[in-house]
């Protein structure tokens, strides 16, 4: 498996077969992720809080209040703890780059047996992919981005990665939290916001949840029921406990 720079030799009709024939995959997985991470906590978290605070008896510009720091420091901490992961990742990928380098030059037999192992699992005969590990053994690279992808399972990490799932993860975690505290804003009775907001934050959990489903490939309605059950859970925990507390 060469890196992108590799350039790839095929026959013509094989390249045309593959000019016109376009795969629809979907290729956006960790864009994905951090989006449902930043979302899915944006609208529990401020939720449950601005509940509790109702709760609690507060006015609504005191749940707003406190509600808007706590959106700004669960972004803040939230695309931190999404920075700190891919880069985490990125660390350990180069880690074990520079470790299967050292391998192939100081051990290339076994390294080369490995890559037999690793095709013969796939059932390809001795005779079939003897000529395969004769080869990468004369593309260093080529040997390398193998190892790196079948033995280790893997892939380079994109260098801007860190920083794109910080502000992700931030942003989502930004929209999903003003969703709960829209009504705080507009109605001045604490009691009457809260349940405008509950309404307002269930129907969008409802939607976060169907769009979720649909683009991680699970069942869209029943992860938009899975989602707002947990959403009212919290929320209806803070606002019991809130009660509990006052009595």
């Amino acid at each position: 498996m060469a890196d992108g720079s590799t350039p790839i030799h095929l026959d013509p009709h094989k390249q045309a077969l593959l000019n016109h024939h376009t795969e629809k995959h979907f290729t956006a997985g960790e864009i994905v992720r951090d989006i449902i991470i930043g979302v899915s906590d944006g609208l529990t978290v401020p939720f449950a809080l601005a509940a509790g605070l109702s709760g609690a008896n507060a006015s609504s510009s005191i749940v707003l209040t406190a509600g808007i720091a706590e959106v700004a420091a669960g972004a803040i901490s939230m695309g931190l703890g999404g920075y700190l992961a891919a880069k985490s990742e990125a660390d350990h990928y180069m880690r074990e780059l520079r470790r299967e380098q050292e391998e192939i030059v100081a051990v290339p037999d076994t390294e080369a047996a490995e890559v037999a192992e690793i095709l013969a699992r796939y059932g390809i005969e001795p005779h079939e992919y003897a000529p395969v590990v004769n080869a990468l053994r004369k593309r260093p690279q080529a040997w390398l981005d193998f190892m790196m992808k079948f033995e280790l399972g893997l892939e380079k990490p994109d260098p801007r990665r860190a920083l794109q799932s910080a502000l992700t993860i931030a942003l989502a975690y930004i929209l999903g939290g003003l969703v709960p505290l829209i009504p705080y804003m507009f109605i001045a009775n604490a009691t009457r916001a809260v349940t405008a907001s509950v309404a307002l934050t269930l129907l969008a959990l409802l939607v976060f949840g169907y769009a979720k489903g649909y683009f991680t490939g699970n069942k869209p309605f029943q992860s938009a029921i899975q989602t707002t059950l947990i959403g009212a859970i919290a929320s209806a925990a803070a606002f019991g406990m809130a009660k509990a507390i006052q009595l």
